[in-house]
């Protein structure tokens, strides 16, 4: 979709819904979404992205759609994860304010114009934060971890940067990639972006309908997933740095045991046959190594700079 076609008759908010199987929630969630947001006097779409659903879901859109043209729907041919969801989801939606939320109505639609107003306040991103969590502690407990751990690596304190419940400016969402499983993380993306990044405490309900399709191995990929934000964030482009300082690093370690070595041998003492001189030479070879990777990555990263590598707030010309 063209900027252009997307700010043509553009609607105030965009709420994009991803969901997989859950067909009994949407017709009570669109009467929620609809209820919450009259008030506020802005124009609105609600933006359902069907995840390869099987349970007759995205009839339920096209019903929706039939009766209120409001609503939008984009059907995947099979299941392929909440992060491809949201970044069609952020493709398509027109509104100068995207907000995003789960449709197992376990997030509250009344909590989405607070979510907004705090972007009134300067924010770019304000993300929900589910203090009664109404959620089994086989999900609670390790979540905490996940959430402590990623406040640690990122810099950036959520108490819950899980949250389906989040509200973006449009700058935000054109600027952050959003692929993988790295929609765990979007806030810390937008951070890293130089976005300000805020919190609002939520009321989060049990589930009512199903059951959720998550289970523990979430967590484990989530670390992974955080391993990856961070170097692609902070060394694709400059890759010398990461592989460069572990290569210099593993090269000092085999000199400084090679001096060691030397000063043994000029004292009369014999080396060749100690591990230590086998490991030595392993060290100064691995530090070549790498740092010869971290050049090969500054030409590829060379190579496949784009013109914008930079978000800009705000142009005057």
């Amino acid at each position: 979709m063209s900027k252009a076609d997307r700010d043509s008759g553009a609607p105030d908010l965009s709420i994009v819904i991803p969901l997989y199987n859950e067909v009994e929630s949407l017709p009570e969630l669109y009467g929620q979404l609809v209820t919450a947001l009259a008030p506020t006097g802005k124009t609105f779409e609600l933006l359902f992205i069907d995840d390869g659903s099987r349970d007759g879901s995205f009839e339920t859109i096209r019903r929706l759609r039939s009766e209120d043209d409001r609503v939008r729907g984009v059907q995947f041919l099979r299941n392929y994860g909440k992060s491809a969801a949201l970044a069609v989801g952020f493709a398509e939606a027109r509104g100068g304010v995207v907000v995003t939320m789960d449709a197992d109505l376990q997030d509250d639609p009344q909590e989405v114009p607070g979510l907004i107003s705090q972007l009134d306040e300067g924010y770019d991103l304000v993300s929900g934060w589910k203090q009664n969590r109404q959620d089994l502690v086989t999900k609670t407990i390790p979540s905490r971890l996940f959430n402590r751990v990623t406040g640690m690596v990122s810099g950036l304190r959520l108490h819950d940067f899980n949250c389906g419940l989040k509200a973006y400016r449009r700058e935000v969402v054109e600027t952050i990639p959003v692929y993988g499983e790295l929609h765990r993380y979007l806030p810390v993306l937008a951070h890293w972006s130089g976005f300000r990044v805020g919190e609002r405490p939520v009321h989060h309900h049990p589930r009512k309908y199903g059951k959720s399709k998550f289970g523990l191995g979430r967590f484990t990929h989530g670390f992974f997933d955080l391993l990856t934000v961070y170097f692609v964030s902070n060394f694709t482009r400059r890759p010398l740095h990461l592989f460069g300082s572990l290569g210099m690093l593993s090269a000092s370690a085999g000199f400084f045991i090679g001096l060691y070595l030397t000063y043994l041998w000029l004292s009369g003492v014999g080396i060749g046959t100690r591990p230590l001189l086998l490991f030595c030479v392993l060290l100064m070879i691995l530090g070549i190594q790498l740092v010869s990777m971290g050049l090969i990555g500054e030409m590829i990263a060379y190579s496949g700079r784009r013109v914008e590598d930079y978000a800009v707030r705000i142009r005057l010309d």
